[in-house]
C-alpha cells in the first residue's frame, strides 16, 4: 500500500553537551548569559564505562537511528535523562548534532525550509494570556498564511472545530496568574498555533505535561485523528503514558542513557522483554514495565558480555543490545515521498507584518491593567500632587529654585516608573523567539511594532501628567509651552520605555532587569548637573554626563521655563539684579539648545531601540531558544 507524506529518518545521531564543573561555583558573574538550567531530559545520568569522553562534555545521545512514518504516531519514551527533549530538538532542526543525518524522504534535510513546512510544540505553553483563543489562532494564521481574510476566518473555525477549542472561542487563554481556560484546552491552542499553516510533520515535547490523564488521553487521541485524517508525522515525547494513550501510537522509540533499546511497536517491545525472561505485572502497562526494567536490562546485557568475552557463548547467543537493535518494525508499505514545498520568503510584507504586530500588541496593552488602568491612574494623581505640592509658585528667585527641584523631581519620577513593563517586555520576548524561529516574521518588523504601539499609550499618559501639572504650579504660561512641555514629558516617557526594552532584550529574569535599570538611572541621575556641575565632573567621567537621559529634558524644562521671560527673579533697591536668561546664561544654556535638546532626546530612543532590535536578532539568529543555546557544544 502506498501512502503520500513526509518520512522522517534519524541516522547515527549523536549529541553532546558542554557541563559545568563543580569547582566552577556557578560563575556569579554571569549574570546576561542566556544560561538556563538544563531541561530534565537533559540530566544524563552517568555514562557507560566503555564509552570515554572529554573533561567537561557529556554524551546525550549516542548512535540514535530512528525512523517516522507519515500517518503515524511515533512516541519518544524513556526516563528523565535519557535525552528525549535532545532528539526532539535536533529531528525539528533547532539542533545540530556532532555525528548523524537527519533525512526527509531520504533527502537531507533543509532546515530552513523545514521549519516553515513542520510545527513544534514546545513543552511550556508560550502564549499571550490575555488575548482568546480565536485572537490567538486569528493572529498566527494572519502571520504565517497569505491567504484572504475569509478563508482565514474558515481555516481558524474548521481548526477550532477539530481540536475541540470552538465553546471555549471567545475565553482568554490565561496563564498561572490569570484565570483562563483548563491546561489541557490551553495546550490544545499550543497545538493549534503551530498547526495552523497546516504542517506534514508536527513534533511535540512532553504534549501531555502537567495535565490530568483524562486531558492527556484527548490530546493523544486528537494527534491520532490528525495522523490518521491528515497524513501528517507525528513524533512527540512522553514520560508516563497509561494504557489507553500506549494503544494509540503506532510505533515505540525506547531511549535510555541517550542509546536506542527499542524501535517499533508496542507488541515487538512486549514480545523481546518476553524472550529476556521479563514478565509483565498485572495492572502495569508495558512502556511503564519496560523504562522501570531498564537497570535490569543493563545488568542482563553486562553478564551477557562477561560471557562474549569469556568465550562461552561467542557464537550462539546475542546481546541483548543486538536484540533490540533488530526488533525495528519491518512495514512493506511504501511511503510516496512529497515534495516539501516551503516558501522561500515571510508570508507577509514587512508593513503588513508590523500592522498585525502592532494590533496585537495593542490589545495586550489595553487589557493588562497593572499596565494601563493602574499607569493611568498613577499619572493623574502624580499629576494632580505635584501641582498641588508645588502649587502657584512665586515669581522671584525662591520661586525659581523650587521650579528646578519640581523638574528635577519630575525627571526621576517619570524614568525610574517604568519598570512595571519589564516583565510584558520579557514574556513578549519568549514569544518573539519561538515564532521568528518558525518563520512567522521577521525580528525587524516586531522591532519596529514594539516601538509604533507605545506611542499613543505614551501620549494620554503624559497628557493626563503634563495638563494638571502644568497650570496648578503656574509655569510659563504660553500656549507654545505648554506644548512643548509636553513635548518633553512625553520624549521622557519613551525614552525611559526604550530604555527597559533595551535591557529586557539583554537580561534574562525580572530580577536582574529591575536592578540593572535601577543602577542605570541612578547613574544618569547623578550625572545629570544638578547634583554636581559639569565643570566639577573629574574629566574621565565626563563623558556620563554627555550620555545621561536627564541632563537633556532637564536643560529642556529650563530653558522652556526661562529663556525669552522677561520675569525679574531678584530686585536690588528696585532694580532688577537677576533674570531668567541670566540663570540660564551662566548654565550655559541658551535658545538654541531647545531644539537640539529634543533631538538627541529622539536620537536616544532611536539609539536604544537599535540596540534591542540587534540583540534580539542575535539572540534569534544565534539559537532560537535560548535553553539550547546555552547547553549546545560543539566537539
Amino acid at each position: 500500500m502506498k501512502k503520500q507524506g513526509s518520512e522522517i529518518e534519524a541516522v547515527g545521531i549523536s549529541y553532546n553537551i558542554k557541563i559545568h564543573q563543580t569547582r566552577d561555583l556557578g560563575c556569579p558573574f554571569k549574570i546576561f548569559s542566556t544560561q538556563n538550567h538544563p531541561e530534565p531530559d537533559q540530566k544524563v545520568p552517568k555514562l557507560e564505562e566503555d564509552e570515554p569522553c572529554s573533561p567537561g562534555v557529556r554524551r546525550v545521545l549516542k548512535n540514535v537511528n530512528c525512523l517516522a512514518k507519515p500517518w503515524e504516531i511515533l512516541a519518544i519514551v524513556g526516563p528523565s535523562g535519557a535525552g528525549k527533549s535532545s532528539l526532539l530538538e535536533i529531528l525539528a532542526g533547532k539542533v545540530t548534532p556532532q555525528n548523524g543525518s537527519v533525512f526527509v524522504n531520504h533527502k537531507p534535510v533543509d532546515k530552513a525550509s523545514f521549519k516553515k513546512v513542520s510545527g513544534y510544540v514546545t513543552q511550556k505553553d508560550t502564549l499571550f494570556p490575555l488575548l482568546t483563543v480565536e485572537e490567538t489562532l486569528m493572529f498566527s494564521a494572519k502571520l504565517r498564511l497569505r491567504i484572504p481574510q475569509p478563508q482565514l476566518r474558515s481555516r481558524v473555525e474548521a481548526l477550532m472545530g477539530e481540536l475541540g477549542l470552538t465553546q471555549v472561542a471567545g475565553a482568554r487563554v490565561g496563564d498561572d496568574r490569570l484565570r483562563g481556560i483548563s491546561g489541557g484546552e490551553r495546550r490544545r491552542v499550543s497545538i493549534g498555533v503551530d498547526v495552523i499553516h497546516d504542517p506534514e510533520v508536527l513534533i511535540l515535547d512532553e504534549p501531555t505535561s502537567g495535565l490530568d490523564s483524562t486531558s492527556a488521553l484527548q490530546i493523544i487521541d486528537m494527534l491520532k485523528t490528525m495522523a490518521e485524517i491528515r497524513g501528517r508525522t507525528i513524533i512527540l515525547s512522553i514520560h508516563q503514558p497509561g494504557f489507553r494513550i500506549v494503544k494509540l501510537f503506532n510505533s515505540i522509540l525506547l531511549l535510555a542513557n541517550g542509546s536506542v533499546l527499542h524501535h517499533g511497536t508496542v507488541d515487538h517491545l512486549a514480545l523481546n522483554l518476553n524472550l529476556m525472561g521479563l514478565e509483565l505485572p498485572l495492572h502495569v502497562n508495558i512502556v511503564e514495565f519496560a523504562i522501570d526494567s531498564i537497570e535490569a536490562i543493563h545488568e542482563q546485557e553486562n553478564l551477557q558480555r562477561e560471557l562474549i568475552d569469556n568465550d562461552c557463548i561467542k557464537r550462539s547467543k546475542r546481546t541483548l543490545q543486538q536484540l533490540f537493535q533488530q526488533s525495528k518494525v519491518i512495514d512493506h508499505e511504501e511511503t510516496v515521498a512529497k515534495s516539501l514545498h516551503s516558501p522561500l520568503d515571510f508570508a507577509n510584507s514587512r508593513l503588513r507584518e508590523t500592522i498585525i504586530l502592532t494590533h496585537r500588541f495593542s490589545k495586550n496593552i489595553f487589557r493588562t491593567r497593572e499596565l494601563f488602568a493602574c499607569r493611568t491612574i498613577q499619572m493623574l494623581v502624580s499629576g494632580l500632587v505635584l501641582g498641588s505640592i508645588f502649587y502657584d509658585l512665586k515669581g522671584d528667585l525662591t520661586g525659581a529654585e523650587e521650579r528646578v527641584g519640581l523638574f528635577a523631581f519630575t525627571l526621576t519620577f517619570l524614568l525610574s516608573c517604568t519598570t512595571e513593563a519589564l516583565p510584558i517586555f520579557l514574556q513578549e520576548r519568549e514569544i518573539l523567539m519561538k515564532e521568528t524561529s518558525c518563520g512567522s516574521y521577521r525580528v525587524s518588523s516586531y522591532a519596529i511594532a514594539n516601538g509604533l504601539v507605545y506611542l499613543p499609550f505614551l501620549l494620554i499618559l503624559a497628557i493626563l501628567f503634563t495638563t494638571p501639572l502644568y497650570w496648578l504650579v503656574g509655569l510659563n504660561p504660553t500656549f507654545m509651552a505648554f506644548c512643548h512641555f509636553l513635548l518633553l514629558i512625553w520624549l521622557i516617557l519613551y525614552t525611559a520605555n526604550s530604555v527597559v526594552v533595551c535591557i529586557s532584550a539583554l537580561v534574562p529574569n525580572f530580577i536582574i532587569g529591575n536592578s540593572v535599570i535601577a543602577g542605570v538611572m541612578g547613574s544618569f541621575f547623578l550625572f545629570s548637573g544638578y547634583f554636581i556641575s559639569k565643570k566639577n565632573i573629574p574629566s574621565y567621567w565626563i563623558f556620563m554626563h554627555y550620555i545621561s537621559l536627564f541632563k537633556y529634558p532637564f536643560e529642556g524644562f529650563l530653558i522652556n521655563e526661562f529663556s525669552k521671560s522677561d520675569q525679574c527673579l531678584e530686585y536690588f533697591f528696585g532694580k532688577c539684579m537677576v533674570t531668567g536668561e541670566d540663570v540660564l546664561r551662566d548654565e550655559g544654556y541658551g535658545e538654541e539648545s531647545r531644539w537640539r535638546n529634543v533631538a538627541v532626546m529622539v536620537g536616544f530612543v532611536l539609539v536604544y531601540r537599535f540596540i534591542s532590535y540587534v540583540i534580539l536578532r542575535c539572540r534569534c539568529s544565534q539559537r532560537r531558544f535560548s535553553f539550547i543555546t546555552a547547553r549546545s557544544f560543539l566537539v
